[in-house]
């Protein structure tokens, strides 16, 4: 039986995006080897509140941007990430104009901003919320300035990628410490792979969210690029001044091989 649904002029949805909000899986699109689910920001963080409150099971949320689509093109193991994932979104303005190029919408949906939503409009002070990654600092700062008093942490260490030991404790620790919302943010592919394991494992529930520096951005030991800038898609030129030593390889050496790639994906579709 389908289930009729009633307009009202309060309303805050358009028509097809409450259709889509209540499907239990929304529409995906193939793209440059990931399932992207075409989501706009405030549809992902609406599902995503949604899904913390009902998993049953543990699942996770990716947010590929160039530097994970180049990645993936040179390494096939690291498709299962993906594969695996609960939801692809795309973290990338860039990605958004290739894929206009190539016909359809893909939505920039920044793992940052999903983040500040969360904390900002979802959390309660007596919430449980692990967090995989960032340092005391950055914990103790957010957790001062959200009034959190129920946040359990965990710092992997360095090479996190080639220590499978270390990856599975993490994933243990989001098994051990039950909770709707778990950030994990141990930078790509080291939190898709902390991620998966946490699924694999069994008996972990809640939704793991792979969102790289978004802490760091929360408790301002990072700075975003001005709203300009983000308009223009311009947010990787910002990061690049910010932090040339540790951004030039992958801005100007390994992300312009995403156009190649989309060539390819292109002349293939």
């Amino acid at each position: 039986m389908t289930e009729n649904i009633t307009l009202t002029e309060t309303d805050d949805f358009e028509l097809d995006e409450l259709l889509l909000d209540r499907r239990d899986v929304p529409r995906t699109r193939e793209f440059l080897g990931v399932e992207f689910a075409l989501l706009n920001p405030q549809t992902l963080y609406n599902r995503v509140i949604e899904e913390g409150y009902r998993a049953p099971d543990f699942s996770y949320l990716v947010t590929p941007n160039v530097d994970h689509l180049v990645r993936l093109n040179s390494d096939n193991a690291l498709q299962q990430y993906y594969d695996e994932a609960w939801l692809n979104v795309s973290d990338s303005r860039i990605l958004e104009i290739l894929a206009g190029f190539s016909g359809f919408d893909l939505p920039a949906c920044p793992g940052s901003d999903l983040t500040a939503q969360i904390f900002e409009k979802a959390l309660k002070p007596e919430d449980l919320i692990t967090i995989i990654g960032a340092d005391d600092e950055i914990v103790e700062i957010i957790s001062s300035k959200y009034g959190l008093k129920n946040v359990k942490h965990y710092a992997p260490p360095m090479g996190l990628k080639n220590k499978p030991d270390e990856i599975l404790k993490a994933a243990e620790f989001i098994k051990a410490n039950p909770a709707r919302f778990h950030f994990i943010c141990v930078g790509s592919p080291q939190q898709e792979m902390v991620a998966l394991a946490a699924k694999k494992i069994g008996g972990a529930i809640g939704v793991g969210l792979c969102v790289g520096a978004s802490l760091d951005f929360l408790a301002g030991q990072a700075k975003r690029a001005p709203q300009w800038m983000q308009n223009l898609r311009l947010e990787w030129l910002h990061r690049l001044f910010s932090e040339p030593k540790r951004m030039w390889k992958r801005y100007l050496v390994e992300g312009p091989r995403i156009l190649a790639i989309w060539l390819k994906w292109k002349a293939r579709a």
